[in-house]
């Protein structure tokens, strides 16, 4: 998969399917929308993603201020699914001022050679976000690309977007979240040498430092799975600030058990799925009480997961 964040760089190989949007959280509708242009590729075309970097909202001030997936943990969901191309247009005071029609003829069909642009119901670009998908149609003919709308996907009566998904995150609703995404909500992040107190109560981690722009569900435990080349590993998984360790930086971590996992995972990059909250963070009175509660975690954990299974 290509990242293009230059297109004066970039010399496309032939006609394109684009897709436009944000993709924060690359949800059903985002997959839906992903379809449209994967489907595509057999009849020759790149897919491609456009997005817009920053989005203008978050350009302008109004956005949200954590994500529900990074700029790589974006990256990994599109090359999974099959995207050749992305393309993180850079959003500034020049390309903000962009006639609509401008984008479409200089940046899409030009630049991209897109054959066919897909987008939701909500499409927004050019100047003031003039631009909308009854625009877009207009200039189809003129430009000799086909304009295709994708309806939004609904959960449970209600329209899924990432605002819907945030607040569901916020209250540590995991199993909505994974429905909502089509996949359980994933940390990434490198393993990193921690104060290593696992270990010394035969309950050892993999110690995780998430990105400060990541949204991140109620300090807790939770039960999750990892995969560590090809294999999927059970796990539980503590958000938060340890308050039970004294440290000086209170910094935010993840730390996961791996059932039945032995081996050096330092160093590597993984993704934590959070499948289901377990219960809130708390402060032990010391190691002893961590220990104990730790092991009752785990504990009902293989239930949960002998259940989940079952």
């Amino acid at each position: 998969m290509r990242i293009v964040t230059n297109l004066e760089e970039y010399t496309p190989e032939g006609e394109c399917a684009a897709a436009i949007g944000k993709f924060d959280g690359v949800h059903l509708g985002h997959r839906r929308l992903l379809s449209e242009i994967l489907r595509e590729k057999t009849a020759g075309r790149k897919a491609l993603v456009f997005t817009f970097d920053p989005s203008p909202e978050v350009f302008f001030g109004y956005g949200p201020e954590k994500e529900l997936s990074t700029r790589e943990e974006k990256h990994r969901l599109f090359e999974q699914l099959g995207i050749d191309v992305v393309v993180e247009f850079p959003f500034t005071q020049e390309t903000a001022k962009m006639p609509p029609e401008a984008f479409v003829r200089d940046i899409l069909c030009r630049r991209l050679h897109a054959a066919l642009v897909a987008a939701g119901t909500d499409l927004s670009f050019g100047e003031s976000g003039r631009g909308d998908f009854a625009l877009l149609k207009s200039l189809s003919s003129r430009y000799h690309y086909t304009a295709r709308q994708i309806e939004k996907v609904q959960y449970r009566g209600v329209p899924i977007s990432s605002t819907l998904i945030r607040g569901l995150v916020a209250q540590g609703r995991m199993e909505e979240v994974e429905a909502c995404l089509g996949a359980p909500y994933t940390v990434l992040g490198t393993v990193q040498h921690g104060n290593e107190i696992g270990r010394t109560i035969d309950i050892p981690t993999i110690n995780q430092l998430p990105e400060e722009a990541k949204l991140l569900p109620p300090f807790g435990v939770y039960y999750s799975a990892v995969r560590v080349d090809g294999r999927l590993y059970l796990g539980m998984t503590n958000i938060g600030i340890k308050p039970t360790i004294r440290e000086r930086a209170k910094r935010v971590t993840v730390e996961t058990h791996l059932y039945d996992f032995a081996g050096d995972l330092y160093g590597k990059l993984l993704g934590v799925s959070l499948l289901t909250y377990r219960r809130p963070e708390r402060k032990f009175s010391g190691i002893d009480e961590l220990k104990e509660a730790m092991e009752n975690d785990l504990a009902a954990g293989r239930e949960y997961f002998a259940a989940r299974e079952g």
